[in-house]
């Protein structure tokens, strides 16, 4: 579909008078990269307009809910260094080779992949990962969705990340896929696959190809397809990292980032170098981890934030903040820590927040400063010197619960009421039936195979014993002819 360079500039410039006469959803603003990218670039623009036929408005309605999005999941500065590397590390979902067209094949080793068993917003951000990097890999050409299914059964089939991942393509990857290729797909799966194509439009559904080792050829060299596909590729999957240039502002420092937090005003959060024009000064605090993951304890969740004052003759003040509030409730949220102290904060989530979903988008401050009057009040310390404090960011890895499974019940949560979802629990329900008749047949079948195994083997024995007697008399027979001779 041709896109002319006329309709190109029409999307870019009522765009900025969007943004010029509304503003961005978020007080921030969108990011930076996203609205240079919208600014200085035509091919990002292009693909919106093709995905929505050449309507303008409909593209610029597009372009605005995918750069809202954007900026509130943080895809821009997603890197391996803060999405869950263990996922990434596992190999259930890789991009390796080319299809016949040139794209690049995201492959998906199914049965790798367990429903329930990983937290389902951590899976988002590392698909967002791979989708992010082969963009920048590929420059936004477009690529294939390859389900290697072999040797899947219904424990390995995970309507909700399939749903998501569908999800990312219709409304914020426009223009993105090629195909959708899936290898080897049992029988058993075939009612599932029909509700997943209903998920898609009607251009989508066109573009799934299903295929075996007879039918690979077809969409996929044989140099490029997997040895565990009949292909001549031998690769066995290690995850590399990606090398990627450090992104710089005008007079080639990092750029900062604005968070809300508590008490409305923004407060910079300084790129990788540490704290902003602290960064030759000596570091105050450790803290165990970037991440607070919260857990389920009787009918609370709740998450801890270790750190340690990592000086050897300072006492410090430590402070944290919040961008929500009201969902949360730190204990303590200020206090003194002496040289190399270690302290644990507990931070609650409200009631009434428990089932509202995974707080991925919350952020939380841990502010530090060294104490030179140790009788000075604490809070009067913080209005008067809190602009200098040293920084850490932390975020949430979302919520656990006691036995773990949570995937599945925050997603439900965070999209009760839909018709959509309510399709989808009936067919989870049904999916269950089917997975309990499966495994009742299978030991049904499993008790058939040794009931006829023991019949064979008595069979046996009894015409064994037959023989037996029949030599015998058939002997005895003839020593009396004999005999009688």
């Amino acid at each position: 579909m041709e896109v002319s360079a006329q309709l190109i500039t029409d999307l870019r410039n009522k765009f900025f008078k969007k943004l010029e006469a509304d503003g961005a959803p978020d007080p921030d603003g969108f990011h930076p990269a996203d609205i240079a990218r919208i600014r200085d670039t035509d091919n990002w623009l292009k693909r919106f307009l093709q995905h929505n036929e050449l309507n303008v408005q409909e593209a610029l309605n597009m372009l605005w809910d995918s750069c809202d999005w954007r900026k509130k999941f943080g895809c821009n500065d997603i890197t391996e260094n803060n999405v869950r590397r263990d996922y990434l590390e596992e190999g259930i979902f890789f991009p390796h080779n080319k299809d016949k067209d040139g794209k690049t094949l995201l492959i998906f080793k199914s049965k790798l992949h367990f429903k329930g068993t990983k937290d389902f917003g951590e899976l988002q951000r590392c698909i967002v990962y791979w989708f992010e990097r082969l963009e920048r890999q590929d420059k936004g050409t477009q690529i294939s969705v390859f389900f290697d299914m072999a040797d899947t059964g219904l424990s390995n089939l995970d309507m909700e990340f399939t749903k998501y991942l569908i999800g990312l393509f219709k409304t914020y990857y426009p223009n993105f896929l090629n195909y959708i290729i899936i290898y080897e797909m049992p029988w058993v799966l075939n009612t599932a696959f029909k509700i997943i194509k209903s998920w898609l439009p009607a251009k989508a559904i066109q573009k799934i190809k299903f295929v075996n080792k007879s039918t690979l050829k077809e969409y996929v060299d044989a140099d490029n397809a997997l040895s565990a596909w009949g292909g001549n590729d031998d690769y066995s999957f290690t995850f590399v990292p990606e090398e990627r240039a450090t992104t710089t502002s005008n007079n080639g420092k990092l750029e900062n980032k604005k968070v809300h937090f508590v008490d409305g005003s923004p407060m910079t959060e300084q790129g990788p170098s540490g704290f902003g024009d602290h960064e030759n000064e000596e570091s105050l605090l450790s803290i165990d981890s970037e991440v607070i993951t919260f857990k389920k304890e009787k009918n609370e969740y709740s998450g801890t934030i270790t750190f340690k004052n990592i000086t050897s003759d300072k006492c410090i003040s430590y402070k944290i903040k919040t961008t929500s509030p009201d969902k949360f409730r730190v204990r303590p949220s200020m206090g003194v820590l002496q040289p190399a102290q270690i302290a644990q904060v507990t931070v609650m989530l409200q009631p009434g927040y428990a089932l509202h979903g995974l707080p991925r988008n919350d952020k939380f401050l841990v502010m530090c400063l060294p104490m030179k009057d140790l009788n000075a009040s604490i809070p009067d310390l913080w209005k008067t010197s809190g602009k200098s404090a040293q920084q850490h960011r932390l975020r949430c890895a979302g919520l656990g619960s006691e036995n773990g499974d949570t995937s599945k019940s925050n997603f439900f949560a965070n999209n009760s009421g839909s018709s959509g979802d309510r399709s989808l629990d009936r067919l989870f329900s049904k999916v269950s039936q089917l997975e309990d008749c499966q495994n009742k047949l299978h030991g049904d079948l499993v008790f058939s195979r040794r009931l006829q195994l023991i019949s064979i083997a008595l069979t046996v024995l009894m015409a064994i014993g037959i023989i037996y007697i029949l030599r015998s008399d058939i002997r005895n027979a003839a020593e009396q002819v004999c005999y009688h001779r």
